[in-house]
């Protein structure tokens, strides 16, 4: 019996033109959302937030009532256009992190995607953030959209402990790692909110690192220094003392974090 002659087709794969298709449309998608945003608090802003409606908003935009509801489910989420866009950003960031950062500090990288987010429009974050003060609605879906983030740093930094700290009662890794991811967002919103207070003037990256460093000498210990047990002994080496004790030697590579070095100075002095 013969057989069926085989096809010469290959698979189809996703070329160049369809990954750029595929852009446009998430940008097209993002700017209306902002349409849709910036109509809605403008008409909160001159008519209030309980007197505006949907139909409204959308007639503002120059769009169909339909067109609203494809991209938000009410007029309370009409204010946080990009928060889905911004959790997408920040767990990006966190797949792609070195193995020898330390966890805490890869979250609170993550976490400034959401501090960029406010940032690259002062004007509308500072008019939002006063809304949200007024607004009890308002107010609580702006929490609920914070609590996905914590959900999303919980869950990475429970992946990330070391297990030596741990050793005695693993029961503990969900608390502390809740804590920690609380703990990060507590700081980055601390600093957000005092920087929207001010009508965002002055340098919130460099409030972010001051708030985001005691967060770290606070939590740091338990979650893994590195990725791996391999990440976190490549990045530095046992320090030594001299039998004399003048001298104290140690190897560390270059981008291994500060605090796991003088970690090892430390472990070593005491051991003189």
């Amino acid at each position: 019996m013969s057989q069926p002659a085989k096809s010469s087709r290959t698979p189809a794969t996703p070329d160049a033109p369809e990954s750029a298709a595929g852009s446009r449309a998430a940008a097209q998608r993002l700017k209306m959302r902002r349409e849709l945003a910036a109509a809605a608090m403008e008409l909160f802003a001159t008519k209030g937030y309980e007197a505006t409606t949907v139909d409204e908003i959308a007639a503002a935009a120059g769009v169909a009532r339909r067109t609203f509801f494809r991209h938000f489910r009410s007029k309370e989420e009409a204010i946080f256009p990009d928060h889905d866009d911004t959790l997408v950003r920040a767990e990006a960031v966190l797949n792609a992190a070195p193995a020898h950062e330390h966890p805490l500090d890869t979250v609170c990288r993550g976490i400034k995607e959401v501090m960029r987010m406010y940032a690259a429009h002062p004007d509308i974050s500072v008019a939002r953030y006063r809304l949200t003060r007024e607004v009890p609605t308002l107010r609580e879906a702006e929490i609920a959209s914070v609590a996905r983030y914590e959900r999303l740093f919980t869950r990475y930094l429970l992946g990330h402990f070391d297990e030596r700290a741990h050793a005695d009662d693993a029961n503990d890794d969900p608390l502390l790692a809740e804590v920690a991811a609380s703990a990060v967002v507590t700081a980055h919103n601390h600093v957000l909110r005092r920087w929207l207070r001010a009508d965002g003037q002055g340098d919130v990256e460099a409030q972010l690192d001051h708030a985001f460093a005691i967060v770290r000498r606070t939590f740091g210990t338990g979650i893994g220094a590195g990725r791996s047990t391999a990440a976190r002994t490549a990045a530095t080496a046992p320090a030594t003392v001299s039998p004399h004790g003048e001298v104290l030697v140690t190897v560390a590579r270059t981008d291994a974090p500060l605090e796991e070095v003088m970690r090892t100075i430390e472990e070593a002095l005491k051991e003189r």
